[in-house]
């Protein structure tokens, strides 16, 4: 598989310096979190502001490796992994200033945080993630046999035992706190390094 992409965008993630958030306001969205059924259709959109250079749209899977998904120009022509202009599972438009993504699809392969970058003078700016998550499945719970009746046939016991929706949201939320956590940090880290190399070839002359 062409992984060219994905690794144009990891090197520019390693040689550029990070925004978020800083001067003129980049993207126009809120942080979502969506629960799918497996085969829905989900449906993302990025709203920018500023100057259009067109947007990349990447996943953050549930290991935190980010993939490529695809690249759309400010005239709405997308460019999907292994520079195809189709893709089996992912469509791609822009209207305006509105950049979409559909899965369509969704499977656990989806799972995960999406994302828009813009690259804008040397810098790469992200969106605000979208959470997009399968529903938590039913359990069967360890639970003991059933009571056996005068034919020695020990009867069914339901331990189906249902998810507990606070609990799967919390682990939502404090996924989602990482991300953000980790990848400021992690583009301030970039910065002191630049910052470093620069007073290091300052003092040897």
């Amino acid at each position: 598989m062409d992984r060219s992409p994905a690794l144009l965008l990891l090197l520019a993630l390693a040689l550029c310096e990070y925004g978020h958030g800083l001067g003129k306001k980049r993207f126009m969205q809120y942080k979502t979190i969506k629960y799918l059924q497996p085969g829905a259709q989900l449906d993302l959109t990025c709203l920018i502001g500023g100057e259009d250079t067109g947007v990349v749209w990447v996943l953050q899977d549930n290991i935190e490796t980010f993939k490529f998904i695809v690249f759309i120009s400010p005239v709405s022509e997308a460019t999907f992994e292994g520079n195809q202009k189709t893709s089996t599972r992912f469509e791609a438009r822009k209207e305006g200033m509105f950049y979409h993504l559909v899965v369509k699809s969704f499977t656990p392969q989806d799972e995960g945080n999406y994302f828009c970058v813009k690259y804008v003078d040397t810098k790469l700016y992200f969106s605000h993630g979208q959470l997009a998550f399968l529903p938590a499945t039913t359990v069967l719970a360890p639970c003991t046999p059933g009571p056996t009746n005068q034919r020695g046939i020990t009867e069914k016991d339901s331990c189906l035992k249902t998810p507990d929706p606070e609990r799967r949201m919390q682990e939502d939320l404090d996924y989602f706190c990482l991300i953000f956590l980790w990848v400021p940090m992690a583009g301030l880290c970039l910065l002191l390094l630049q910052l470093l190399a620069i007073t290091i070839v300052l003092c040897q002359r």
